[in-house]
């Protein structure tokens, strides 16, 4: 019988749910209680193949692998672990094309950073996903085989997702929205627990707000927004595309979204040492963000090759904080992890290729 009856045609199970897997078990002659238990394999047990799903009658498993379907699971290439036990796998896709996935654990929660995108087309000067362009946008499969790739690897459930890795979310928002639903019903992960962070794309901001209520019935997750600047002319030296987007048209966009979706946005501030840390431009951040249903996440920066940027000392850090919240706005600081091993995006993946 054709693969066809895969949901979109997919060649590759991981992304369906339990409803889909029970419709096309019996599309292809078998129980519906079948695709009850490929869901058991495929997300409690993290099969790899069909052949480990062995309570599959064998020559459905033979007759599924002679059509090409495939589980749809990534190939780890490379583990790096740092003295914090952050660990970063970077993951081979079938094409050929490798990924970064980050899980960081605290004692109470294990958060896994995923990737939506082979490379970047934003160009970030501070990133190093973006130094090689834009390969292609991942599947489906591909961005929910990493969070169970991490937590086969760290033998540990992830408890919160955050798309902040390689690529631009916005401009694969179909998939991204398919994997929240995912993580959300078939993995357990609650919504409130998912964070999609988007350098900001013209027109995209309305319309994920929108997709998302469609696609998902609501939209609980969290939007990050990088400003990474309090101002249009400062934005554009660290984020090319900026140029395309300008300061105020974004801010009404995350207005946009408060209104449809309800649910507030965070702004990711990156922290570049005396480039934009300064205590004038935390005053004009805060008068940007002031009145806004919103919070700031400062980030100090992760120093990469090839880019002459600084990490700010602590007392600036500080400093820049205590402005924005003497200014009233809700203000936190994202705890580095990983800075022996490569922590920022897309250096494992970089130095991969140089190696090979």
């Amino acid at each position: 019988m054709s693969s066809t009856h895969l949901p979109g045609g997919n060649q590759a199970l991981l992304g369906c749910s339990a409803t889909e897997l029970e419709s096309w078990a019996v599309a292809e002659g078998q129980p519906a209680f079948r695709g009850r238990q490929l869901h058991d394999w495929l997300y409690a047990k993290g099969a790899r193949s069909f052949d480990a799903i062995t309570v599959l009658p064998k020559s459905w498993r033979i007759s599924l692998q002679q059509r090409g379907l495939t589980i749809g699971r990534l190939l780890e290439v490379n583990r790096a672990v740092a003295v914090d036990d952050t660990t970063k796998l970077l993951l081979a896709t079938v094409d050929g094309e490798t990924i970064e996935s980050v899980g960081i654990p605290t004692q109470q929660r294990l958060t896994v950073c995923l990737s939506s995108q082979v490379g970047c087309p934003m160009a970030c000067r501070f990133c190093a996903s973006g130094k090689g362009g834009l390969q292609r946008s991942l599947a489906t499969h591909e961005i929910v085989d990493q969070v169970l790739s991490l937590r086969e690897a760290m033998d540990r459930r992830p408890s919160h997702v955050v798309f902040m890795g390689m690529g631009e979310p916005l401009l694969n928002i179909e998939a991204v929205l398919a994997s929240i639903r995912c993580l959300n019903i078939d993995l357990g992960i609650a919504q409130r627990r998912i964070t999609v962070s988007t350098v900001g794309v013209p027109h995209t901001l309305p319309q994920l707000a929108e997709l998302a209520m469609k696609r998902l019935g609501r939209a609980q997750f969290t939007l990050a927004v990088s400003l990474h600047a309090p101002n249009q002319e400062l934005r554009e030296r660290l984020i090319p595309t900026a140029c395309a987007y300008p300061f105020e048209t974004l801010l009404q966009d995350c207005r946009h979204y408060l209104a449809v979706t309800g649910r507030r946005v965070t702004f990711e501030y990156i922290l570049l040492g005396a480039l934009n840390d300064q205590p004038q431009h935390a005053e004009e951040l805060a008068d940007r963000v002031r009145g806004f249903q919103s919070h700031v996440n400062l980030i100090a920066y992760n120093p990469i090759d090839d880019e002459g940027f600084q990490r700010p000392n602590p007392e600036t850090i500080e400093a820049f904080r205590r402005v924005l919240e003497q200014r009233g706005v809700a203000v936190s600081l994202r705890a580095s992890r990983g800075l022996d091993q490569n922590a920022a995006c897309g250096q494992l993946r970089r130095q991969h290729a140089a190696i090979g």
